[in-house]
Order: C-alpha cells, then structure tokens, then sequence
C-alpha cells in the first residue's frame, strides 16, 4: 500500500526531459523541510493506494513517461515494487529524490534525479554523498541555488566529486529568489559542464499552481 497524494499529466517542467509529456506521481511524506520547499502540501495529504490501483491511473493517461516524486518517495517501501511495475509495463521512469536516503536498490533502469540540498536550503548536513556513487550516465544531479554562497558551494561539488562525469549536472534557481540571469552569467563565467534550468511548469501556469 502507498500513500499516494496526487496522480496527474502534465509537460514536465524540470529536468534533461523538459517540456515532455507526463505523468506524475506524487508520494506523500518527506524527511526534509527545505527552506524554499513548494511541495509542503504533500507532507501529510494522501490517499492510500495499492500499486495495482497506480498503475492503472498511470495507464489512463496513455503517456510512456512517468516521473515518481514527493515529498521524498523512497521513505514508502513499496515505491520499490512500483518502479519495476511500472519498468516490466515499458514506461521511461524517473525518480525525484532529496539525495537524504538511499538510491542503492533502485532499479538500474530508472532515471534517478538526486537533489542536493545546498546550504540556503537549510538542510545540507542531510545529504548523502554515498549516492554518488550509484549514479549512472543517464541519471541526474540537480541543484537547487539560493544565491552566490549556494552557486560556490555547487560549483566546488562538481568539481570535487567529477559530477559531469557521473551523470548529468542541472543548476536551477530557487524561483523567484533568483535571477536566472545571475545564474546563467555565473555558469557562463566559469564554463561550468552543467546545464542551466528553470522551473518551466511556473512559467507556464504559475508559481503556486497545483496538479500541473
């Protein structure tokens, strides 16, 4: 059983998949309270379901993307059986996950993208660097950048750690406390191998909307 928050379709809005259709599938709970967070409301609301009773609302849409995010979806263990359900049915999976807790037993197969808590998001000491280590080429790093302080702190873990040679590298502004523009000339500025991001689904509808 899952505790399921919302299931809906949508272009996805972040991500080397950016502007494909999706479906997402959004778990309730998660183990950080990240300053800038614009999910807080799926830390309690939910609905439980069985993983059959996903699968057959995922299949309704009729689009082969799935994207399975929270929250922070690996604190359900059932998140495990779904992934591969969903694999063994031909969906391209991808997983969103606040980099906190483990990524060794999710399928090969799936698109992991590992957020890293950078300093402004008031939950750096959370992150586990092991994860690191079971990233493939087609996974993804994603961080989320507050301001300058946020920009050197990423720009050393890249450097540190080889990301672009791990897996992709997205840097992305915290919305509306960011320029894009201060981001984009700071990459620019240092020829950084990471790829610039915005959250396009708030350009597309709004900052605070839901279910899209």
């Amino acid at each position: 059983m899952l505790k399921i928050n919302e299931i809906y379709k949508s272009l996805q809005g972040e991500s080397s998949f950016t502007g494909l259709p999706c479906v997402f599938v959004r778990l309730t709970g998660c183990n950080l309270r990240c300053g800038y967070c614009d999910t807080e409301y799926a830390f309690y609301e939910g609905k439980e379901l069985e993983v059959e009773e996903v699968i057959d609302t995922v299949e309704a849409f009729g689009i082969p993307l799935v994207e399975i995010t929270g929250g922070e979806p690996l604190m359900q263990k059932e998140v495990y059986p779904l992934m591969q359900a969903l694999l063994d049915k031909g969906y391209r999976v991808m997983l969103e996950t606040g980099g906190s807790l483990s990524i060794k037993e999710v399928p090969s197969e799936v698109v992991k993208i590992v957020d890293l808590k950078c300093p402004g998001s008031g939950e750096e000491t959370k992150n586990n660097f092991e994860n690191l280590d079971y990233l493939n080429p087609q996974d993804e790093v994603k961080c989320v950048i507050l301001d300058r302080n946020d920009y050197e702190w990423s720009r050393k873990i890249v450097s540190d750690y080889s990301l672009h040679k791990k897996a992709k590298v997205l840097f992305s502004p915290v919305y509306d406390k960011l320029d894009l523009k201060d981001l984009a000339q700071w990459i620019l500025e240092d020829n950084l191998p990471v790829r610039l991001q915005t959250q396009l689904h708030k350009v597309i509808w709004s900052k605070d909307a839901i279910g899209v």
